[in-house]
């Protein structure tokens, strides 16, 4: 068995896309999504993957509503179904059956109330349930009242379903998550980007005409994210590529070696505290210094001198901020004395 813990990413992108589905049963959706990435997980951590592929793989990533498909996976040519339950009666041969049997193979996965932790229990053929619950109708009787049979099989045992192949590794290298402040590698003069996507290793991205040989990574521009209809400051990062597919803003591609964290993230409309305050006041970023030189190289103003208004205070697209704080006062701070404010919703 296999414990799975879903990050703050996967948690927002499993619900996000649940919704967008229009799912009837929203936790019932998102919970199905959380074991189908324990799975994917799996899959790249244990199997050639060549020999496997994920059919909502973009659906997740990008929050959007899935194309029909009977089944969750291919896995060496059989179609696999996910199962995930907090109950775990919903694992037993009979259940399983008469919510599908049209695949291949089932793949259990059961969940913690809270979320938190999705275990792999195991797996089972199709053909071996149905196998199951006939000899037990003809042969066998009822089950012990206090005492039912869960058909598993070790999750380890996935690989003998497939040729003998080298083991290979397939977990993504690059280091970069979608919200992540980045810049072009070696260039000094290169503006700050936003990590958008990071595309599983197995995708074929071109670029300029030639296939990118490694990992490939999506970012925007602030000043194009600024141009959007609203403050997508506001928008958790795991939402981030949902978003821009739907405002149609362009995203720049890029080989993930290509990429280096910005040494100051900051540009002119990010929402910032002072790092070292106890109970900080948020500030906006009005300019920002390119000059190595000037050590203050950030200049803020707090958003409670905007319009008086701390709790819900109005968003003002970042050309306006010049004009409408000119009579505030401004405070200088060094970049890296300054942490991004959580204005997520």
């Amino acid at each position: 068995m296999y414990l799975y813990t879903p990050d703050e990413i996967d948690k927002k992108r499993a619900h996000h896309q649940a919704v967008i589905q229009g799912a009837d049963d929203v936790d019932v959706k998102r919970i199905g999504n959380l074991g189908e990435l324990a799975f994917e997980q799996f899959c790249r951590e244990y199997l050639p993957v060549e020999l496997w592929a994920w059919e909502n793989e973009e659906a997740i990533r990008r929050c959007n509503a899935e194309s029909f498909s009977g089944h969750d996976f291919e896995l060496f040519g059989y179609t696999v179904d996910v199962k995930t339950s907090r109950d775990v009666s919903a694992f037993r041969p009979t259940t399983l059956l008469a919510n599908d049997d049209a695949d291949d193979i089932i793949v259990m996965v059961w969940h913690r109330d809270n979320e938190d932790g999705l275990i792999l229990l195991g797996w089972e053929r199709t053909e071996t349930l149905q196998s199951k619950v006939t000899s037990q109708e003809t042969y066998s009787g009822e089950e012990p009242a206090k005492l039912s049979h869960l058909a598993a099989r070790p999750m380890n045992e996935l690989h003998e379903l497939g040729p003998n192949t080298a083991h290979m590794n397939q977990k993504p290298q690059n280091p970069y998550a979608p919200g992540d402040r980045v810049v072009k590698a070696n260039d000094d003069d290169a503006s700050v980007a936003v990590v958008v996507e990071v595309l599983p290793p197995e995708k074929d991205v071109s670029l300029y005409g030639q296939s990118v040989s490694g990992e490939a990574v999506r970012v925007a521009f602030p000043n194009m994210l600024d141009e959007g209809p609203g403050d997508w400051r506001t928008i958790h990062a795991a939402k981030l590529a949902s978003y821009c597919a739907d405002q149609e803003i362009k995203l720049y591609t890029y080989k993930h070696t290509n990429l280096a964290y910005a040494e100051n993230p900051y540009v002119l409309g990010d929402y910032v505290f002072k790092t070292e305050y106890d109970d900080p006041d948020t500030a906006i970023v009005v300019s920002v210094s390119e000059d190595a030189e000037v050590e203050r190289n950030v200049d803020v103003v707090f958003r409670k001198h905007i319009d008086g208004n701390a709790d819900d205070p109005e968003y003002i697209p970042p050309n306006e901020l010049s004009t409408m704080c000119e009579d505030l006062k401004q405070y200088s701070y060094t970049h890296d004395a300054l942490s991004f404010a959580d204005v997520t919703s």
